[in-house]
């Protein structure tokens, strides 16, 4: 096991390594820009360094920092949490070049799974159900021509992107050169890689997630799945499990799937593969996030696993002791609210000093969070400040806790979306599990009414 661990992120999700460390008696290593001298992750952990002003790219970016942080404090792993640059292959090999392991797959694993044309080709090779799509662009003319052999609408990716950044929806043939060419520059600004492709749109499709965990002694473990439709802009504010829509038939058809595309392509760590089921219940492969999710906590309520200590021991080289159910037996409802601090009513990012903090508690309530009373948010970064999970028997009872939590959840000072999850919440759509990707935009345009 390691001694100690470096923690290349911030926020709520370096707060829940540094938990998964303490649980495997690992040390701890906290990085930090200068704005974040303050921030709660560097007053929990063992050590902390500066690692640059704060500018992403020259502090949680900096890869020659991080690393220089690691070796300066004798850490002998890193772990990137989410975001940054949890799945960056080149800086996943670097860490190895440098004597450290990565806590995460390898960077052959990253590049396979995380190129998404690479993604769909092993998909289809195991067996996973695709959407038509095409090769990669070669130019807008390209594209023109491959929208109408795919058939319109469709979807403009990035290659190598994610987090809703390098995607355009067409559903006219005179939409698709502009599309082409604004995908291309976002994509090239957000990840580095101006290639695109595109596949087949599905305009109200549900977003359904299947957690795997493998380690480096040939197991897969498929853990369920989680429903992520309640989405805004591509952007998942909800996620729960189980969904409420799955067959245990379905289930277990694609968690069989599931582990042998992940076996079979020497997979190991955690990773996230994401589907679109449309209206008829058919699952579609979309790609696979070789992270640790946002929302891999309705996970580990509703299975019992600490994904985040089962990651560390993966890493490790641990012969992981997980039950082999076949599918997984979910212990009641987890429902999960990513508390934003945004303006409600425009999300517009809205950083400042937190004035007031009080989370909400009580039985079934869990709160993962990295800000406290007298933090202030920078403006630099993601604006996520918690995430509020609640557990119960069954999802009825779930909305009705989570009700309960977000009434009792107060921070001042600043703006948050906790009322727009509260008509979340109570929206007819989402209380009887019939919610789209498209259900947020529907709720949004409604409100817009009303105001108006």
């Amino acid at each position: 096991m390691f001694r100690k661990v470096l923690i290349a992120n911030r926020g709520e999700i370096a707060m829940r390594i540094i938990r998964a460390c303490r649980e495997l008696d690992i040390e701890t290593v906290a990085v930090h820009s200068e704005v974040d001298s303050k921030a709660l992750h560097v007053r929990f952990a063992d050590e902390a360094v500066c690692i640059g002003p704060a500018l992403a790219t020259r502090s949680y970016l900096n890869i020659p920092a991080i690393i220089s942080a690691a070796e300066i404090t004798g850490a002998d792993a890193i772990h990137p949490g989410y975001g940054f640059l949890s799945e960056n292959p080149e800086f996943a090999q670097i860490v190895g070049q440098c004597g450290l392991t990565f806590i995460g797959p390898t960077p052959d694993a990253m590049r396979q799974w995380g190129d998404k044309l690479r993604a769909r080709e092993a998909a289809e090779r195991f067996g996973l159900p695709l959407l038509p799509g095409s090769t990669a662009l070669e130019s807008a003319s390209h594209a023109e021509s491959e929208a109408k052999r795919v058939g319109l609408p469709v979807m403009v990716k990035a290659r190598g992107g994610g987090g809703g950044r390098g995607m355009r929806v067409v559903r006219k043939l005179a939409e698709v050169r502009r599309a082409f060419e604004s995908a291309t520059a976002e994509a090239m600004a957000s990840f580095g890689n101006p290639e695109l492709y595109l596949e087949r749109f599905v305009e109200r499709p549900r977003h359904i997630e299947f957690q795997a965990l493998a380690d480096q002694h040939g197991q897969v473990w498929t853990l369920g799945e989680r429903e992520c439709s309640l989405q805004r802009r591509n952007q998942k504010l909800v996620e729960e499990s189980p969904s409420n829509i799955m067959s245990e038939k379905l289930r277990s058809e694609m968690g069989e799937r599931i582990r042998k595309a992940v076996r079979e392509t020497g997979y190991t760590s955690l990773g996230t593969l994401e589907f679109l089921m449309d209206e008829d219940k058919s699952l579609y492969f979309m790609e696979m996030n070789t992270r640790v999710q946002v929302e891999h906590p309705v996970t580990e309520v509703v299975t019992g696993v600490d994904l985040v200590v089962e990651q560390i021991r993966a890493a490790a080289g641990e012969k992981l002791e997980l039950p082999d159910t076949r599918p997984w037996k979910f212990r009641g409802h987890a429902l999960e609210c990513r508390i934003m601090a945004e303006d409600p009513e425009t999300f517009a990012p809205w950083p400042g000093l937190i004035t007031e903090y009080h989370p909400p508690g009580g039985g079934g309530v869990r709160i993962d969070s990295g800000v406290y009373g007298g933090w202030t948010v920078p403006q630099h970064y993601d604006s996520l400040l918690a995430k509020v999970i609640v557990h119960a028997p069954t999802r009825e009872q779930a909305i009705v806790r989570m009700d309960r939590a977000l009434d009792e959840f107060i921070i001042g000072g600043i703006r948050t979306n906790i009322d727009f999850h509260k008509r979340l919440m109570a929206d007819v759509e989402v209380r009887e599990g019939r919610m789209t990707t498209r259900t947020v935009e529907r709720i949004m345009e409604q409100r817009k009414r009303e105001r108006s």
